[in-house]
């Protein structure tokens, strides 16, 4: 399933945990400060990311024209989504964003925000920065560049952007919570199991 920019809440109603789905449209970086600036410092994003989409990354860009404000990216791996947990709820209600796109799982306050303002998490594969570049068609903006090119909000025009895997749903389902509890019931079994075979051994 592809997603298109702006994403209104219906538009992601029906995706569960687990699926697949691509992005075409709009994306804008978005990590630790800019997060901090928006929620404990109240400073306004220069991007209006309502019903639009956010990564949690830092990218490599190379300049190629610095007076027409030209762009390219090198590479485009997402950070740990984590990170931006404690701020995640406020910032989607403030900012309306639908999309956030990140590594690894994120908590109930993220789960929350979701169910709320009808959001999605997704996971983007680890190890394939290189091949996220290669789905950017254009930088089409590059705001906050005082904090360096990691925190900048970059704005990337994008097609087909992906595999993006839904690790959290607008209905606050939480995809890793689940394998959590999925994983100690294995974990238990099979360490009964171990137990059996070496409790001979003192």
């Amino acid at each position: 399933m592809t997603l298109t920019t702006p994403i209104k809440r219906e538009d992601i109603e029906d995706i569960k945990v687990g699926d697949v789905i691509f992005l075409d449209g709009h994306i804008t970086t978005c990590r630790d400060v800019a997060h901090r600036r928006l929620i404990e410092y109240g400073r306004e994003l220069p991007v209006d990311i309502n019903e639009g989409a956010i990564l949690h990354a830092g990218p490599i860009i190379r300049v190629v024209d610095e007076e027409k404000d030209e762009f390219e990216v090198v590479s485009v791996g997402p950070t740990t989504s984590m990170r931006m947990e404690k701020f995640e709820e406020e910032f989607i209600e403030k900012t309306g964003v639908r999309l956030i796109v990140g590594k690894g799982g994120m908590g109930p306050g993220t789960e929350a925000g979701c169910e709320k303002y009808g959001a999605l998490h997704c996971v983007f594969p680890a190890g394939n920065a290189v091949i996220a570049a290669t789905e950017v068609e254009e930088v089409e903006g590059a705001e906050w560049r005082d904090l360096g090119m990691p925190e900048t909000l970059w704005t990337f025009r994008v097609k087909q952007f992906g595999p993006l895997i839904v690790s959290i749903d607008a209905h606050g389902n939480n995809i890793f919570e689940q394998q959590k509890v999925t994983y100690n019931q294995r974990k238990e079994e099979a360490l009964a199991k171990l137990n059996e075979k070496v409790r001979y051994i003192k």
